[in-house]
């Protein structure tokens, strides 16, 4: 499972395992919001560990709005899909993994790259840590960026 911040273009988290559930999802989410704060939304696909009812209520209970994408539209989750294809390029196609511990390694090690190190062009060619840093010292001293 990745979690992207669609705005920064940071690579929240990325969970490996061999199936994901919504108990799991729940789990993941709920460490980002006590780190990161809650987001407005939350946009995934259709799939049963993000429309079960256990998430439907967490994200009621958390005041986060569910953004679906319709079944088939991939387009419509633009920065996770583009994302998820780096990743795939970048760091799955080029790894083969023993087993689940040396996934986790790998792929933190790639995540850290990705969001440290990796300029982005839709960032200006910088890495999503960056622009997060330049956009909190803009709105420190007053200035807000709006796009």
């Amino acid at each position: 499972m990745t979690v992207i911040d669609e705005f920064t273009k940071v690579s929240l988290a990325i969970d490996v395992a061999g199936s994901i559930r919504s108990g799991r999802v729940i789990q993941v989410l709920s460490q980002l919001i006590s780190v990161h704060g809650a987001p407005r939304h939350v946009r995934s696909d259709n799939g049963p560990e993000f429309v079960s009812r256990a998430i439907l209520r967490w994200a009621s209970n958390e005041g986060i709005e569910l953004a679906l994408i319709d079944p088939g539209r991939p387009w419509q989750n633009g920065v996770d899909e583009s994302f998820n294809g780096k990743f795939r390029d970048e760091c799955l196609s080029l790894e083969w993994f023993r087993n689940r511990v040396e996934a986790k390694v790998v792929i933190e090690q790639w995540r850290r790259h990705y969001n440290e190190v990796r300029p982005h062009s839709s960032l200006a060619y910088r890495t999503p840590n960056e622009f997060v840093q330049q956009r909190c010292s803009s709105v420190k001293s007053g200035v807000v960026l709006q796009q």
